[in-house]
């Protein structure tokens, strides 16, 4: 049974609804589908972006998340967010320096990233290797 008359079923809002009850109920494959449609219609918000890369993370890959990022990067670069996201798809796959570098650029454009690098688990691996690596 659907709640939504059909001719409603394609507006920005109802299908932000959509992804926002997805991510509740960890229908993550439904909200890749509906965050990628909000980011190509939306693509100046970067929050869509975001959150399509977050469903697809955890329905696909984190290759296939970071391929999302990448292409969102090209149109915020300065999105701090997208930065330290960058940085911990990049330490996941091992490649530290990047990591340390994407973080570091997530600070630098805000600063309430040093707090999330302090506890994030997908920087456990550049915490073992240096105590303080956006220092």
């Amino acid at each position: 049974m659907t709640l939504v008359p059909e001719n409603y079923a394609d507006e920005t809002d109802v299908i932000a609804e959509h992804a926002a009850l997805s991510q509740e109920t960890g229908a993550w494959k439904k909200l890749a589908a509906a965050c990628r449609t909000l980011a190509r219609r939306h693509a100046d918000d970067p929050g869509w972006w975001i959150m399509w890369a977050y469903g697809t993370r955890r329905a696909e890959s984190l290759t296939a998340a970071e391929k999302i990022l990448l292409e969102a990067e090209a149109l915020h670069a300065n999105n701090a967010t997208i930065q330290f996201n960058l940085g911990c798809y990049a330490c996941q796959l091992g490649n530290l320096g990047a990591a340390q570098a994407r973080v570091q650029r997530a600070i630098t454009l805000d600063k309430n990233f040093v707090a999330m690098a302090q506890t994030d688990a997908d920087l456990e691996p550049l915490r073992k290797i240096t105590a303080k690596p956006w220092a």
